[in-house]
């Protein structure tokens, strides 16, 4: 039997048409599949080939990524994300949902279960807590009007760069293992042809806004982030890699914030751990979601 992959289906948030991947079975108990920053929900193909049969897994582009609509104003705020979010779990009738996202996406869907934790019955978080406890304290210290002068600053220079343009998706390819060298040729292959789309001269540019390089303004502070964490009721898995930049919520003192999560730290992985080591996440991932969900 030929695998047909995903049907395309779009949703409305905030005016935006935003697109998301439906891979079948909707009696089966709902999975939803969330990427990171300047992703796209197609990096969790083999992830969903391997749970589809148990589960109904949805993989949502954010707006901004993939073949979802780009924001007019160029503002992409951790609120909007989690508003689109809601939305789809809403619209979709989704809850209580299963969730497994990465970076960015675990982020958000954390933060989306400390305030809805009727929604979701277990959470994977890989590398989503943002920025580490170190990190915050060297921002602190920088005066808030310096900090919104740098934000214009970086949202004009988006407006003015225009979108890197490869003569041939091979160049893309290649650009694309420069950033992961830990990718197999088949993985960063698919990323790249599900990733970049065509231009009218030929060329090839990511799908990505360009916008999304300016940082996040008006942050949540961090005690009323950690105050959503530790309203999350049900159980949650955070992943680590241990050649990752990200820092460790074990090692660094958040995981004390949560009350039903532990970590996962996987050897020879880096960032996107899910890709890095495939086999031994998927076992980690069945054996948390477990059959007593599917």
């Amino acid at each position: 039997m030929i695998d047909s992959g995903p049907t395309s289906h779009s949703f409305i948030s905030q005016r935006l048409r935003l697109h998301y991947v439906d891979w079948g079975n909707p009696d089966a108990p709902p999975l939803l599949m969330l990427h990171g920053g300047r992703d796209h929900c197609r990096n969790w193909d083999w992830a969903a080939r391997e749970l589809r049969k148990d589960w109904h897994v949805i993989a949502p582009d954010w707006r901004g990524h993939g073949d979802s609509a780009w924001a007019p104003d160029g503002n992409y705020q951790v609120n909007s994300y989690i508003y689109d979010l809601a939305n789809l779990i809403e619209q979709l009738k989704l809850a209580p949902v299963t969730i497994v996202a990465h970076s960015m996406g675990g982020n958000i869907a954390l933060r989306y279960t400390g305030l809805f934790p009727e929604k979701v019955r277990r959470i994977v978080s890989i590398e989503g807590l943002g920025p580490s406890p170190k990190m915050l304290e060297e921002m602190a210290k920088i005066d808030f009007a310096e900090r919104i002068r740098t934000w214009i600053g970086e949202k004009r220079k988006a407006a003015a760069r225009t979108p890197r343009r490869y003569a041939t998706l091979e160049d893309a390819y290649r650009r694309m293992k420069e950033e992961n060298s830990y990718l197999t040729e088949e993985q960063a292959r698919h990323l790249t042809i599900h990733g970049a789309s065509r231009n009218e001269d030929g060329s090839y540019s990511w799908k990505f806004d360009n916008y999304l390089n300016v940082n996040w303004l008006n942050e949540t502070p961090p005690e009323q982030v950690h105050a959503l964490w530790s309203r999350i009721t049900c159980p949650a898995l955070l992943m680590y890699g241990e050649k990752s930049w990200a820092s460790n919520p074990e090692q660094d003192g958040r995981l004390r914030h949560f009350n039903t999560a532990r970590v996962i730290t996987f050897a020879d992985a880096g960032h996107w751990l899910h890709h890095d080591q495939f086999d031994r996440f998927m076992t980690e991932l069945k054996a948390f979601i477990g059959p007593d969900e599917a």
